[in-house]
């Protein structure tokens, strides 16, 4: 691929495995047409979205058991989707949405990789979502999003977006490895009627290696 190196990876979870194309390292940078620049993305953060993050395996395995069936789920900030991989797989309702303009690209290659069908995919950028629903992503049962509380703009952001598109009685699923913003997203999700549950996250991935992190549940009150 121009402009950046990948690898690929094998990801368990559940006892299933994931062939996952990502990243090299988060050294990684291409943006010859200034998509993402357009978009506001720097280069610290254009890798981002390419790396299997802890976060990620943990809500990943988190839905291989949730109860999906009759739900429309979005994955929200999804990066290379591993959530909505595991969702797929089993036969669940998912969308994927991210601003990063190679994430629907990389989606691809992981679904064929998998020998899964296709996933609707569709860009959606937090701080220019408008409350008229012109984004087309309608409204979800289940909203569902991993370490996606990093920079201070974001609680906000995201709570009008998670709002925007949760149907009535919606869940929204958090995980979120402790940082800093997460207080300022509970607040906000608070002010628009969202009754929080905490709970704190298992202390090891299914690789074994340390976690610190908890799901923060959030349901219409």
């Amino acid at each position: 691929m121009p402009g950046y190196q990948v690898r690929q990876q094998t990801v368990n979870v559940g006892g299933l495995d994931y062939q996952i194309r990502s990243l090299l390292d988060n050294q990684q940078y291409a943006d010859a047409q200034g998509a993402a620049e357009d978009a506001g993305m720097g280069a610290s953060g254009w890798p981002l979205f390419g790396q299997v993050w802890p976060s990620a395996r943990v809500l990943a395995l988190a839905m291989d058991s949730h109860a999906i069936d009759g739900k429309r789920v979005l994955e929200i900030g999804a990066g290379l989707a591993l959530a909505s991989l595991v969702v797929h797989r089993r036969a669940g309702d998912v969308t994927v949405t991210d601003w990063h303009p190679l994430t629907e690209a990389f989606l691809q290659e992981n679904l064929l990789a998998n020998q899964l069908g296709p996933l609707p995919y569709q860009a959606g950028n937090w701080a220019l979502d408008d409350a008229s629903g012109a984004s087309g992503l309608g409204r979800f049962d289940l909203i569902i999003g991993s370490d996606v509380l990093y920079e201070r703009q974001q609680p906000a952001q995201l709570a009008r977006f998670v709002h925007q598109h949760a149907a009535s009685g919606a869940e929204v699923i958090i995980v979120d490895p402790d940082r800093g913003n997460r207080n300022a997203f509970c607040r906000e999700m608070a002010i628009l009627g969202y009754a929080l549950t905490m709970q704190a996250a298992a202390k090891t991935l299914e690789s074994g290696e340390p976690y610190k992190g908890r799901f923060l549940t959030f349901r219409q009150s």
